[in-house]
């Protein structure tokens, strides 16, 4: 389990248009905003991307990037970025099965072909949300173990603007005896 205010797993991953994002690499004045979504196959996926790209200049007015990550290869990731006509998110691809188990996402298998009629590969991560500040250390996180009732990024936008206002603190630290 991932703890806020301590130091995330390392993640690092191909990009489609932008190199080799790392984590620990990334420079911005708040920090990052990782999507880790389901996958091509998932059109809640699509609809939830298609938000969070009209999102990335207000994230970024409030100095924090964002990125969105699966286990889909690259031809799957380019399919989805052009799907929701992606100009400003930024897309990564190739995610291992034991990387989102670190990140602790939950995992699922395929079960053939959904709704829209594309295909679920064997294995693939559920929907994970964080915000991860510039020192890598967890500063919001959620998981979901299936598609529905993610967060918003209005919401999240709201929360930033608050944290920044009052310099609060990640909440959720605790981890001593109860």
């Amino acid at each position: 389990m991932l703890i806020p205010r301590q130091k995330t797993p390392e993640l690092s991953f191909d990009t489609l248009e932008h190199g080799r994002f790392d984590l620990a690499a990334e420079n911005s004045e708040r920090g990052t905003v990782i999507c880790f979504y389901r996958g091509l196959h998932c059109p809640i996926c699509a609809r939830y991307l298609t938000e969070l790209e009209t999102r990335v200049e207000a994230f970024a007015e409030r100095g924090a990037t964002a990125i969105a990550i699966s286990t889909d290869d690259e031809e799957r990731t380019r399919a989805m970025a052009e799907k929701i006509e992606a100009k400003n998110l930024r897309f990564g691809y190739g995610l291992t099965l034991e990387k989102a188990r670190e990140w602790g996402l939950y995992l699922s298998a395929g079960r053939g072909k959904t709704s829209i009629g594309i295909e679920e590969p064997a294995l693939f991560a559920e929907p994970g949300l964080f915000m991860v500040t510039p020192e890598q250390t967890l500063y919001y996180g959620s998981v979901q173990t299936m598609p529905f009732v993610r967060p918003h990024f209005s919401e999240l936008l709201s929360a930033l603007d608050f944290a920044i206002a009052n310099n609060y603190p990640a909440r959720g630290e605790y981890t001593g005896a109860v």
